[in-house]
């Protein structure tokens, strides 16, 4: 349907700066996910894209166009806001047709788009029902609807599952993300807080932190390779386990010591002086295994136990650090709190991080060494 260019994207209210120039491009047919934690900046930069924001620095483009003072009715955009914002004495249908009737178009042409809307989003039954009588996914399936029904260049999702429960957003997540295969032209921009609604639904994650763009990837790349510690920490459920360490042979592969006690050799380069500097060694819960031999990573005391059946969240003191290590384990794992367990991993899914925060990625800094 349409690419996106952002170049330099500035908000502001007075003195108070929102946004702090903001770089992106979006491919026609992408879907994109703007994910960060509250204040983070990423509603006010889908608004600013849907032009309910005026955007106070840099250019926005929309199909090779320059939008910045173009009306939201003239950019070809449809929002689906988190208040479903239904017209409760209106059926289905009619709240679907609603745009298109205001709009002025062909009766013949309203049907057959509002059909074919109820069609893709299994709402045709439902038509001739008032919002009331819809549960609450049924609710929001009918906001997508009527942004459907207007054909727009670029849909723009904000937080449309978060006044779901528990189970209603995954069957909800799922048909989100149908809806996207049936319609692979269709450029989607995507606002959530919800890391699994992110990974699970996006071409692309731009994770965002005080209105500046932290990391822009694949779900796996972000997950495999984040850029730097707040990435590493933000992506992935529970979060990275960080500990304090010190380099003590550079090179590739570069040798640390942790708090652990224990010195481990991690797969990346780093340059000759940053032997004796202090970094941060990195490994994701689910990524620790129990060690079977005499060769481990962590040893610890179990301080307590979540058991959540197939797997078990294992939270050991290792060292003197004041947040225990957490390991994801198999349910059928025998672990006891208060014993003490060994834990390995595998090199390549350790991470460093600099004094700074910033990864040492493992292909651009070995190509370097090489």
């Amino acid at each position: 349907m349409a690419d996106l260019t952002l170049t330099s994207v500035k908000k502001a209210y007075g003195n108070l700066n929102i946004l702090h120039g903001i770089d992106l491009d979006i491919k026609s047919g992408e879907f994109i996910v703007f994910v960060g934690p509250s204040g983070c900046g990423k509603s006010t930069l889908l608004r600013t894209i849907a032009g309910l924001e005026e955007i106070t620095g840099g250019t926005l483009e929309i199909a090779g166009e320059k939008v910045n003072d173009v009306p939201p009715s003239k950019r070809g955009i449809a929002m689906v806001f988190q208040s479903y914002a239904l017209y409760p004495h209106m059926t289905v249908y009619d709240n679907m047709a609603f745009s298109m009737r205001i709009g002025r178009e062909n009766k013949t042409e309203i049907d057959r788009r509002v059909r074919q809307a109820a069609e893709i989003l299994q709402l045709t039954k439902y038509l001739e029902r008032l919002p009331k009588a819809l549960s609450g996914g049924q609710r929001q399936r009918v906001a997508i609807g009527r942004a459907i029904v207007r054909n727009p260049k670029v849909f723009l999702f904000d937080e449309p599952l978060s006044n779901l429960d528990a189970a209603l957003r995954v069957a909800t997540r799922i048909e989100i993300a149908k809806l996207k295969e049936s319609m692979p032209e269709t450029t989607m921009i995507y606002v959530t807080h919800d890391q699994v609604e992110a990974m699970t639904l996006a071409n692309r994650i731009v994770v965002l932190k005080d209105g500046r763009i932290e990391q822009v990837g694949s779900p796996m790349e972000l997950y495999r390779h984040p850029g730097n510690l707040f990435v590493a920490q933000f992506i992935g459920s529970p979060a990275m386990n960080i500990l304090p360490a010190t380099i003590e042979k550079t090179g590739q592969p570069t040798i640390v010591s942790h708090v652990g006690g224990h010195n481990v050799s991690v797969p990346v380069a780093t340059p000759a002086d940053a032997a004796g500097t202090k970094v941060s060694f990195g490994v994701r819960p689910e990524d620790l295994n129990i060690a079977t031999g005499k060769d481990f990573l962590f040893e610890g005391v179990v301080d307590y136990i979540e058991q959540l059946g197939e797997v078990q969240m294992a939270y050991i003191q290792v060292g003197r650090v004041t947040e225990p290590l957490v390991a994801k384990l198999p349910g059928n794992a025998e672990i006891q709190r208060g014993g003490v367990l060994r834990l390995t991993a595998d090199p390549g899914d350790l991470h460093i991080f600099d004094a700074d925060g910033r990864s040492f990625a493992r292909d651009r800094l070995a190509a370097k060494a090489a």
